[in-house]
């Protein structure tokens, strides 16, 4: 398996793409997983935003990361798909993303659905908007060879049942799960049934643990949370962690785990990286350290 990690752990931290790159080669890292977005601000412009822009060239920006050891695991392109705006503007930023994508040599994107119950509209009608987008997005995605992931985050996703239904949409290889141990956790259900469920469809990994603390105040009433302010292996998500790397070893998983925790500079993702390097290796799980 890959390690990897998202520049979220550095939202807070000021840091630019680039110097999260600087990290990754600092610390043995090879795989990173960033946002994007189109056009440009001055917070990107200054250095302050650690995710890329469309404007940016990727077969430039690839090659310089490659100097470094570094490649994309993959891509969040993660705008909600439920509501009224899905089709106007979801799936254009999606299908964007995936033309950036393939020239930055970047197999995977990631999308999701929103946070809360979509306004305006039923569930079944929201379900049936998913479901349109998700095809027009998965036609394309197949030409370019590229897998689309539905990220556990939102209101629908973190219920297995309505999961299992989007992830019947479309009948393609290039259509399957983002599977994320802190989302799942904290939205109530169990992250190791959950992986065991879907197991066969998990092809990039979101690897975050929740603080005893923030457990006690949200779980069962929020969806999703971006990065977790404790390191990994030192909350309350710990062991169901270990379980699902077990069952990610045994089905044959070959993926990244990419590691979700507030960086701020460390020294939380450095736990972090250093607890889940121990753990692969008590799991007798090697280390892919390779360039793609």
């Amino acid at each position: 398996m890959n390690i990897g990690f998202h520049t979220d752990a550095f939202n807070s931290a000021a840091f630019s793409f680039k110097k999260s790159v600087e990290w990754a080669q600092k610390n043995d890292v090879h795989r990173i997983e960033c946002g994007v977005i189109e056009g440009v601000s001055w917070i990107h412009g200054l250095g302050y935003f650690p995710h890329i822009s469309l404007n940016d060239d990727p077969v430039l920006l690839k090659e310089w990361m490659a100097e470094r050891g570094v490649s994309f695991s993959q891509i969040d392109a993660a705008y909600p798909l439920e509501g009224l705006d899905g089709m106007t503007l979801g799936v254009q930023y999606i299908l964007k993303s995936l033309q950036w994508a393939k020239l930055a040599g970047c197999a995977n994107i990631a999308t999701t659905d929103g946070l809360t119950k979509p306004e305006g509209i039923s569930d079944a009608e929201s379900m049936e908007l998913m479901k349109r987008c998700y095809g027009i997005v998965v036609d394309v995605a197949e030409k370019y060879g590229i897998k689309i992931n539905i990220e556990i985050h939102g209101y629908f996703t973190t219920r297995p049942d309505e999961l299992a239904k989007m992830l019947a949409f479309c009948d393609s290889k290039y259509f399957g799960l983002n599977l994320d141990t802190g989302n799942t956790f904290i939205s109530g259900a169990d992250p190791v049934e959950v992986c065991k469920r879907f197991l066969s469809r998990i092809n990039h990994v979101h690897i975050k643990d929740v603080s005893e603390s923030l457990a006690a105040k949200c779980r069962g009433s929020e969806t999703g949370i971006a990065i977790s302010h404790c390191s990994i292996g030192e909350g309350v998500n710990a062991d169901n962690i270990v379980k699902i790397l077990e069952m990610l070893r045994d089905n044959g998983y070959k993926g990244t785990l990419s590691m979700e925790t507030e960086g701020g500079g460390g020294p939380l993702i450095e736990k972090s990286l250093e607890w889940l390097r121990g753990t692969l290796k008590k799991l007798n799980i090697s280390e892919e350290k390779s360039v793609t």
